[in-house]
């Protein structure tokens, strides 16, 4: 399997929408999927966003739990590559990173609203 670097910049703002979750490799078994070290690799669902243009969510694997990723932050990938993949008629790509990490000062974004002064 060939893998293809992917320049972040060009992705516009990278989301979390679904928090890191150790990556099941057998459904039956449950079995957690492991690299070469035996470190835990995880999955983190990303939506990404080029401005004016469609929303889309991505999988990204990851080895390691990426500390302080939560869903609705703002997040930052680090060594971002995709792989082309088929299996008998199905087929599509599939995302790893070296690293996903919050970006720092970049709050949630909140559904109740503060509001100062009153009145509507």
């Amino acid at each position: 399997m060939q893998s293809i670097p992917v320049d972040t910049s060009r992705l516009g703002a990278l989301r979390c929408v679904v928090g890191p979750e150790p990556k099941i490799t057998n459904q039956e078994t449950k079995e957690v999927k492991k690299d070469r070290d035996g470190k835990t690799v995880y999955t983190v669902g990303l939506s990404v966003r080029q401005d004016g243009r469609r929303a889309s969510i991505i999988e990204v694997a990851v080895t390691g739990e990426p500390v302080g990723v939560e869903e609705g932050a703002l997040v930052k990938v680090t060594g971002l590559d995709a792989f082309s993949w088929a299996m008998g008629d199905r087929h599509g790509i599939s995302f790893r990173a070296a690293a996903i990490t919050p970006v720092p000062d970049a709050p949630a974004p909140s559904t109740a609203h503060a509001r100062k002064g009153g009145g509507a």
